[in-house]
This record gives C-alpha cells, sequence and structure tokens, in this order.
C-alpha cells in the first residue's frame, strides 16, 4: 500500500511543477486571468510559480510534504476565490471558468488528503 501512496503522491505534484514553469513560461497569459485587485501583477505570478514549484517539489521529495500540501491547499483556495469565483460573473460562456474551478477543488481535496494521511502516518510512528 505504502508503494502505492507514493506513487500517487508523485502523480499529483507533478503537474504543479508543470502549472509553475508555465507561470514563468506562459506570463502574458496568466496576467490576462488577473483580476483588477490582485496586486503587484507580474510579481504576484512569479512568487505563484515558485510556489507551485517548490510544493511540487516538497512533495515528490517527501520532505515537510504536510505543510506543503496544506499550504498548497490554501494556494488553490485563493485561486478559487480571486480569480475562478470572479471570472463566473463575466458574460459570456463559463464552461472553460466551471471546469478550472472544479478543477481546482478537487486539486485542493486531493492536497488536503494527502496532508491528511502524512498527519496520519506521523502520528502511528511517535505510538
Amino acid at each position: 500500500m505504502k508503494n502505492i501512496t507514493t506513487i500517487g503522491r508523485i502523480l499529483f505534484a507533478i503537474p504543479f511543477a508543470i502549472f509553475g514553469i508555465n507561470h514563468f513560461i506562459m506570463m502574458d497569459y496568466y496576467l490576462g486571468m488577473l483580476t483588477s485587485f490582485i496586486p503587484l501583477g507580474a510579481y504576484t505570478i512569479i512568487l505563484t510559480g515558485i510556489m507551485l514549484i517548490a510544493a511540487s517539489i516538497s512533495i515528490i521529495s517527501g520532505k515537510f510534504v504536510k505543510i506543503s500540501t496544506l499550504m498548497l491547499a490554501l494556494l488553490l483556495l485563493i485561486f478559487i476565490v480571486t480569480i475562478h469565483v470572479p471570472h463566473l460573473f463575466h458574460e459570456g460562456d463559463n464552461t472553460a471558468t466551471i471546469i478550472a474551478l472544479l478543477k481546482d477543488i478537487s486539486l485542493m481535496g486531493g492536497s488536503l488528503m494527502i496532508a491528511g494521511i502524512y498527519s496520519e502516518e506521523k502520528e502511528a510512528d511517535t505510538k
């Protein structure tokens, strides 16, 4: 069972590394997604990219997994509240926004599950 959990953890983390790299490669795309109340523009995108890559490295390496997945869940919640929800109120077809919203909700759930697994493992190790 431990091998399955390890494979799942690594597969979960890989897309976040790619998303983080994309924040540097596709900066103009992400600038277009920002809502008016998000400060610092491109600096926010760079910081977010760094955070995604750092979380991915942490999750893959197995170091600080609980804190990384909790911080990742918080970051995803911030994406949901500041990017996806405001875009729902724009006129036109919201299909892509709804898909992105649901994707981030499910990734946030996965991140919280991994944090929970690592909490339970740490408790079991101390007993």
